[in-house]
């Protein structure tokens, strides 16, 4: 049906642009508000009248009369209508929509995939400092990302995925502080515990690792300790290593992978934040005030220009930040991506601003953000709090072992990034039409259930007569099929994944419909082949649409 559409759309551009030149670009199909309208709405005939000074519906009249003489419309199309002040609501045949079904068996899991596009772009996301487990913010950081990543994978982009991280500054160091103070004896709550002190339990495993001189290895990092409670440098690389080991332990469990792991402390020692710093002050964007080094970032949107370098010598956050974005631009990503908690708000005008102070040809809006709020955790009706292992919040770790690596991802992206969303384990649980995970899953299991009862090769199915798929409910599930490639290319335009779980609950809850109306396994072959056909394509868009969300498909539940 995608091929239909795109013929039905260029033969409606030709029509156009012989009624108005320059209107071909109006050929566009919206989904009629109600169904029973028809399978496409057309409203170029509206726009095209003020222009023609015409009025509205006699310009849908001579569109209408001028597409169902073409072949496409002649071909495909049962019936064109117009409604309104000159809407044109087209119904599509049988034989349009049944088309559907053999794209997506001959196409497999490339259904809804384009070409490679030649661009280049990077995902950066997670990006937690090693300070700690993963909490469950970082985990819905981590499906948007990668659902993000996965998204635009399908659309034909080459995608990077990195994580970013510092090894140095305060926060390591008060880390290195408290490690030391575990293998010395102390705990928190004692006279000595620092009120800055990490707290967790991992403190203590970290200094018992330590003290007993173990090697640790992460994707991007080896440490030996030595076991000297007075090698604090040794404490801080050690536990570096050691907390990059558990964030790719957590990460594991929930299906994600990075390209490449860059560290901030690299952007100091290699001279790149000072080359930015002085590229900034050769080009006359910054100015010196109170001490402080300042950076014009008003001649670019901000609210008022700020800070890149303190009285004290040390630079505010956002400069390494826009260091970084540069070494982005210069390794050849033209679309770059930030994944980031929404208290990263402010960063985005300031990093903006200084990689167009540079002049150095890096468009406006570079780089993309994708803002998200954190997730809150009930369980039986109260919010979990406290981690034991973490001391303060509730861990990724935790929320995979309380449910499962699928049901996490896809309830972390079932809601817009922006919104608040609100965990709940016991839903998580539950096998029942409620939860959303399971209702899609139960969907591709119950499919997979026909299949095998009928114990043929799925291969055949690509011939079988589809004439006879002609019930409401057999059209309906061949449209959502059709919807499909759209809607991913819509997501990924969008940074939406969760109009990906919209579309897959509205898709297993097409097919549920489907199965109850219609018995699949009937005597009559013509219609029995027909009818697995279809849901062989349905259990096919599921499972692609659930890859995309780093989602399992299984076969049996």
């Amino acid at each position: 049906m995608l091929l239909v559409k795109q013929d039905l759309l260029r033969s409606l551009a030709a029509e156009l642009e012989k009624l108005s030149p320059g209107a071909a670009d109006r050929a566009v199909f919206e989904s009629p508000k109600v169904a029973a309208h028809g399978d496409f709405a057309c409203t170029a005939a509206m726009q095209l009248a003020k222009p023609l000074k015409r009025n509205p519906r006699q310009v849908a009249e001579e569109l209408r009369g001028a597409l169902l003489q073409s072949a496409p419309y002649a071909q495909w199309v049962e019936a064109i209508e117009i409604a309104g002040p000159g809407f044109l609501n087209i119904r599509l045949k049988p034989a349009a929509k049944q088309q559907v079904v053999r794209e997506v068996l001959a196409a497999g899991a490339g259904f809804g995939r384009r070409a490679a596009n030649g661009q280049r772009m990077m995902v950066e996301f997670v990006s937690a400092n090693p300070t700690g487990p993963l909490h469950v913010g970082h985990g819905r950081q981590a499906a948007l990302g990668d659902a993000i990543c996965n998204l635009y994978a399908s659309q034909g982009w080459d995608v990077h995925r990195e994580f970013y991280y510092n090894d140095a500054g305060v926060q390591i160091a008060t880390l290195a502080t408290s490690v030391q103070l575990r293998a010395r004896g102390f705990k928190p709550g004692d006279a000595q515990w620092p009120e800055a002190a990490y707290n967790g339990e991992y403190i203590a495993e970290i200094a018992a690792d330590f003290m007993a001189r173990r090697t640790v290895r992460s994707d991007d990092r080896e440490f030996t300790a030595s076991g000297d409670v007075e090698d604090l440098d040794g404490m801080r690389l050690f536990a570096v290593a050691y907390l990059r080991h558990e964030q790719d332990l957590d990460l594991r469990a929930f299906d994600v992978r990075f390209d490449h792991y860059y560290l901030e402390s690299s952007l100091y020692t290699s001279g790149k934040v000072d080359a930015v710093v002085q590229k900034l002050r050769d080009a006359g964007r910054t100015y010196e005030h109170d001490g402080a080094l300042w950076l014009k970032t008003t001649e670019y949107g901000d609210d008022k220009d700020r800070v890149m370098r303190k009285g004290d010598g040390t630079y505010t956050y956002f400069v390494p930040d826009v260091a970084y974005h540069v070494t982005k631009w210069e390794r050849g990503f033209t679309k770059v991506v930030n994944i980031q908690g929404t208290d990263h708000h402010g960063t985005i005008a300031r990093v903006r601003a200084g990689l167009q102070a540079l002049d150095a040809g890096i468009p406006p809006g570079y780089p993309d953000y994708v803002l998200h709020t954190m997730v809150r955790v009930m369980r039986g009706g109260e919010e979990v709090k406290i981690s034991k292992r973490a001391g303060s919040y509730v861990t990724l770790r935790d929320l995979v072992e309380w449910t499962s690596k699928d049901a996490v991802r896809f309830f972390l992206l079932s809601r817009k990034p922006d919104t608040e969303y609100v965990f709940d384990i016991d839903l998580a649980l539950a096998q029942n039409n409620d939860n959303p995970v399971y209702y899609v899953q139960y969907a591709h299991a119950r499919i997979c259930s026909v299949l095998a009862a009928w114990g043929g090769d799925a291969g055949e199915l690509k011939d079988a007569d589809l004439g006879v798929l002609e019930s409401p409910q057999a059209q309906a599930l061949m449209l959502q099929l059709a919807r499909y490639p759209e809607m991913l290319a819509g997501a990924a335009a969008d940074f939406a994944p969760h109009d990906v779980t919209f579309y897959l609950r509205e898709l297993a809850a097409t097919y549920h419909s489907y199965y109850d109306a219609e018995r699949i396994l009937v005597d009559d072959e013509r219609l029995r082949r027909a009818r697995l056909a279809l849901v062989a394509a349905c259990a096919q868009v599921l499972h692609n649409g659930l890859a995309v969300l780093g989602v399992g498909a299984p076969s049996k539940m």
